[in-house]
């Protein structure tokens, strides 16, 4: 075909170029302490990050969705989360995850109930494992540091794959096996890795842990939480380019992609710097197109 006929069939419609890879942040938290109080176990208080700036944001960043992960301090009450589904522009913007207690004998219930009452929205129900190594887990509380071992947790993993939802783990490293414990158990189950699974945080062996989840072929590694790599024998760097060889770049996803216009140009940044190694088409996979994939995102 000649360049007349292309630019002829491109004029007509016929030709179109390929569609934009879209910009996804698969890990935000809102917060609006004077209109929603923070739960009175919530583990800290930080400051406002209200819904109307933040959509403001968005637009003029272009980012076409955001995932709210719903944070400790509200702890189980989703209020905040649902008012954000109700007030977002454009409709269907937000996805979210649920804070429960996942070895309350009543978490299921509650799973299957909220999903019921927001369909299509809730896409994971997220679990802290942040005890430290020879700390003993917590059996009530603050939602957080539950025996992963707990039979009651087993319940809450089935309950995520009848509901086809995730399970969406943020832990310490030495944590891993545990994880991929119940990833054996539970193999329909998408699990996703929080903040890089805090590889930072721990040891060489730990690193080793959660590389070795990547076997799992539902377990998603999320390029977050860089500045928790505050070991220098452990930069961040090496162990992106481990992830990408191990998951795989269509298993790995983009949070924390900033608040604001200035946040979000440093996110861009270290994003470019720790990612020049990959194929642009990989790079467009982890910006965005996994999570739309994923999160069944329009």
């Amino acid at each position: 075909m000649t360049r007349r006929e292309l630019l002829t069939l491109a004029a007509a419609g016929a030709v179109q170029a390929a569609p934009i890879a879209p910009l996804i942040d698969t890990h935000i938290h809102l917060f609006e302490p004077t209109r929603f109080p923070y739960h009175a176990l919530g583990t800290y208080q930080p400051p406002p990050e209200p819904l109307g700036p933040y959509l403001a944001f968005t637009k003029a960043a272009g980012i076409a969705h955001s995932v709210i992960v719903h944070p400790e301090p509200y702890q189980d009450d989703h209020r905040y989360l649902w008012h954000c589904f109700e007030s977002e522009t454009p409709p269907g913007y937000f996805k979210g995850t649920l804070l429960l207690d996942p070895i309350d004998p009543r978490t299921p219930a509650r799973m299957a109930e909220l999903v019921k009452a927001h369909p299509h929205r809730i896409v994971a129900l997220r679990i802290h494992a942040m005890n430290a190594p020879g700390e003993p887990p917590e059996k009530s509380g603050s939602i957080r540091n539950r025996d992963l071992a707990d039979r009651r947790i087993q319940q809450v993993w089935r309950k995520a794959a009848d509901l086809d939802i995730a399970i969406q783990m943020h832990f310490l490293p030495h944590h891993a096996p545990e994880i991929g414990t119940l990833c054996r158990r539970f193999p329909q189950v998408t699990v996703l890795l929080d903040h890089m699974g805090r590889t930072g945080m721990g040891t060489p062996a730990d690193v080793d842990s959660v590389m070795a989840l990547a076997k799992y072929p539902k377990v998603y590694f999320k390029y977050s939480g860089w500045s928790y790599f505050t070991n220098p024998a452990l930069p961040v760097g090496p162990i992106v380019q481990r992830a990408h060889r191990e998951f795989g770049a269509d298993r790995i996803l983009w949070g924390g992609l900033g608040m604001n216009a200035k946040a979000h140009a440093e996110a861009e940044r270290i994003f470019a710097t720790h990612w020049a190694f990959a194929p642009a088409e990989d790079r467009e996979k982890i910006r965005g197109r996994n999570a739309a994939r994923l999160f069944h995102f329009e």
